[in-house]
């Protein structure tokens, strides 16, 4: 069911902390928090150990800023028109997370708390710099700037076809490479390995998920991918991403960052790619199956970072 008043107006506590908690859309989160856990895991098996203090202000500093950056997405993509004129939406995957649209929340409200939220990622940051250098800047800077810049005009990277890179740097390599780095103090070209499955399985859930909003994305001028490509380029742009990671792990695995037979998994997604990649057909077609394309997308990419983590953290032992 899509947010309303009925469900989460009122004054009280509860329905407030409800009401702006579900805002920046929690269930998706793990996008954030499973990639952190990569690059901590490969930061174990680097040094044999894990800075717990270090461990939780990134995850903290991650999550906050990919919060943040779902409910300004939201207020941006209802300023430029997209997610008002979305009628092909699959809800809760695509067309935002419909609190301005369902006046739960407003526009105001939804900016102001995403800017706190926004805020309090940057002093989990602040808290990581004090530890470990001004780096950590660096790497936020980066971070809140593509979460941002994703929707924002007049940059607006999801309106360029840039996008999907864009998500696939934010929520792949910049978190495995970055958490692994405030562990290790190492950026090799291991790691960046190990952080591009993570980066091309995001990238797909992206992807798939611009297919049911094709049209609002198009009359609002909002050139994804899936506009420029249609359906059957997106199919096989799909399809490419999960062999790609595939290919990513197996180089992973060459260089010594994971056991071969960490791309047990990733070859099943690959595998599990054609199926998948067959339901992205147009939403008026058959809505039901691209909807488990896209739960077997999530699935794919929550089960597939966890392996890794699980390959990483035991290849020495």
């Amino acid at each position: 069911m899509e947010p309303s008043i009925a469900a989460l107006g009122g004054r009280s506590p509860g329905r407030v902390i409800k009401r702006y908690l579900l805002a920046t859309r929690p269930k998706f989160l793990t996008a954030s928090v499973l990639p952190v856990l990569l690059g901590t895991a490969a930061g174990f098996a680097m040094t044999g150990s894990v800075n717990a203090e270090v461990f939780v202000l990134a995850l903290a500093a991650t999550v906050f800023v990919h919060a943040g950056a779902n409910v300004i997405n939201d207020v941006f993509d209802e300023t430029t028109g997209n997610d008002g004129i979305n009628e092909g939406r699959i809800y809760p995957f695509t067309g935002g997370s419909r609190f301005i649209q369902n006046g739960v929340l407003d526009v105001g409200q939804m900016t102001r708390w995403a800017l706190l939220l926004l805020a309090m990622g940057a002093v989990a940051g602040i808290g990581l710099a004090a530890v470990k250098g001004l780096m950590v800047i660096g790497f936020g800077l980066v971070g809140i700037g593509l979460g941002v810049l994703y929707s924002a005009p007049p940059v607006r990277l999801s309106g360029r076809g840039l996008g999907e890179v864009a998500v696939g740097i934010a929520f792949g390599v910049l978190p495995v490479m970055g958490a692994a780095w405030l562990q290790s103090g190492a950026l090799t070209i291991g790691l960046f390995l190990l952080s591009l499955p993570v980066g091309l399985w995001v990238t797909s859930i992206l992807v798939i998920n611009e297919v049911p909003d094709i049209d609002a994305d198009g009359q609002s001028g909002r050139r994804t991918l899936i506009v420029q490509l249609g359906t059957q380029g997106g199919r096989l742009l799909y399809i490419a991403l999960q062999l790609a990671a595939l290919a990513a792990t197996v180089a992973a695995a060459y260089v010594g960052m994971v056991p071969l037979w960490a791309a047990i998994v990733p070859a099943l997604i690959a595998g599990g790619a054609f199926v998948a990649g067959g339901g992205i057909v147009d939403p008026g077609e058959d809505a039901v199956r691209l909807r488990k394309s896209i739960e077997m997308t999530l699935a794919s990419h929550a089960i597939g970072t966890l392996w890794l983590v699980i390959a990483v953290a035991t290849k020495g032992l």
